[in-house]
């Protein structure tokens, strides 16, 4: 609907960006710390690896002193694991707790809230070699173990929790390198059973709120056809349900769940799994969202040849890897949305998409929503004047907010806007190239040169709308 006239943000609003420890923090092996899976990962080809990333370990009291200058009200970032327990399941890094600490308090400092994030794709590597990470049930004690010492040091500091990062990317791109649907969907379980205790222990230990950080969005079909719309609304239950109706309503979507049956993926359920699923109740709900995803039907048969040719596929092939990820056999294939626009990375473009996935999960869930992530990864070109003109970037940004606003209007209760990112970080895949930020940092994918902090265009953007409270986005 096109509304006349719009609501203003609330007051209280949170304004600000996110991060993640592994792609800025660098000092990947100082002050104790230990490996994490990110470390040890395969470099891909023309891209940094993480062991410096933007240098924000070292340079956290600038990056944050830039954000208060924009006027933040919140900082989204995460903790790394191995940087308080650096193997896992061992002995706590009394300097990785310290340097925690001391980054909240630059935050609460600059009345910046600080929303942390407790596993952004960074499983200590120790834990990956012992016993499999995710695949081992043990993992969901580490995890918790872990969670608690978090909880027990910043809980008296910190309003707002995140319990796992985009833990449906992990599950549905197999970055478990599972070799069976079974194998991925248990690990998948344990992820989900290890989120709804830490749930729990928080509110036992804390007066804080804590949710899910999932990767959301609306699911389109790309026909009016019968069987695209059923391939929409099954792959939403995939894609985006299976990851909020177990920790909200304590249940497995219910046609997803006979799929896994059927193809004997199913994971095994244990004493006590149903229990914490149905005791986690969280206060509200996260989630990262870079466009609306678009689905035709595809048959089983046509799925498992897809599945099956991937087995010879190169990864350098990029557009059929992606096509045989984003294959559901007897579900749906994703494909390219004619009618949405895309970034020169192929990322949507969809701030309508945006309103639509707010819409929905309002009104399915009644949860305070916070979006953590949303923004504009592309190359910068820094001026020989020292200015970075990144219209594109804000015109983004601008879309997005007016979204906001209008999701707003329609009586969702969204709590705050927290794009992707703060300053340059390093891409996962895509590395220091593509930049997210409103800082830029001062170096490229072989040459640090001075990682200087240097703002863009977006920069002053973002201050004058943060000042008006989301009504000046001119």
């Amino acid at each position: 609907m096109e509304h006349l006239k719009l609501k203003p943000f609330p007051k209280g609003f949170l304004w600000g960006a996110s991060s993640s420890a592994y792609q800025c923090e660098g000092a990947f092996d100082e002050d104790g710390k230990g490996l994490s899976v990110q470390d040890v990962a395969p470099v891909i080809p023309n891209t940094t690896d993480f062991k410096v990333a933007s240098d924000h370990y070292h340079r956290f009291k600038e990056d944050i002193a830039l954000m208060a200058e924009m006027g933040f009200t919140e900082f989204r970032f995460s903790i790394a694991w191995p940087r308080i327990i650096p193997d896992g399941d061992g002995d706590i890094n009394p300097k990785g707790v310290a340097h925690y600490h001391e980054v909240i308090d630059e935050c609460l400092k600059h009345n910046i809230q600080p929303v942390i994030t407790l596993y952004h794709f960074d499983l200590p590597n120790a834990l990956q070699e012992k016993y499999g990470g995710w695949a081992s049930r043990q993992c969901i004690d580490d995890f918790v173990r872990y969670c608690e010492v978090c909880f027990k040091e910043y809980g008296n500091k910190v309003k707002y929790f995140l319990t796992i990062n985009e833990q449906n990317m992990m599950t549905m791109f197999n970055m478990g390198g599972y070799k069976t649907d079974k194998e991925r969907y248990q690990a998948n379980h344990h992820m989900l059973i290890a989120q709804a205790k830490a749930t729990i222990r928080c509110h036992e230990m804390c007066d804080a709120w804590i949710a899910p950080a999932p990767n959301i969005t609306c699911v389109y079909p790309l026909t009016s056809s019968p069987l695209d719309n059923l391939a929409a609304m099954d792959y939403d239950q995939l894609r985006n349900r299976l990851y909020l109706d177990t920790i909200v309503f304590g249940e497995y979507p219910e046609a997803f769940k006979v799929y896994l049956e059927q193809r004997n993926a199913m994971p095994d359920f244990e004493e006590g799994d149903a229990e914490a699923l149905k005791n986690a109740h969280p206060d509200f709900i996260a989630f990262n969202y870079y466009g609306g995803s678009t689905v035709k039907y595809i048959s089983n048969e046509d799925g498992l040849k897809i599945k099956e040719n991937m087995k010879n596929l190169d990864k350098a092939n990029m557009a059929e890897f992606m096509t045989g990820m984003m294959t559901e056999p007897g579900m749906a294939v994703g494909v390219s949305n004619p009618l949405q626009e895309q970034t020169s990375y192929g990322m949507g473009i969809d701030p309508v998409g945006l309103r639509i996935t707010l819409r929905q999960l309002w009104e399915r869930y009644h949860l305070p929503l916070l979006i953590t992530e949303n923004g504009c990864g592309v190359p910068d070109t820094l001026e020989s004047d020292g200015t970075i003109h990144d219209d594109y970037r804000i015109d983004y940004l601008r879309k997005h907010i007016k979204a906001c606003q209008e999701a707003i209007t329609d009586g969702v209760d969204l709590m705050g806007y927290s794009p992707w990112s703060a300053f340059d970080l390093v891409s996962t895949h895509q590395g220091i190239t593509k930049r997210y930020g409103m800082i830029y940092v001062n170096r490229d994918e072989f040459d640090l040169k001075d990682l200087a902090r240097i703002k863009k265009d977006s920069f002053y953007w973002y201050k004058k709308c943060i000042e008006s409270n989301g009504a000046d986005l001119d």
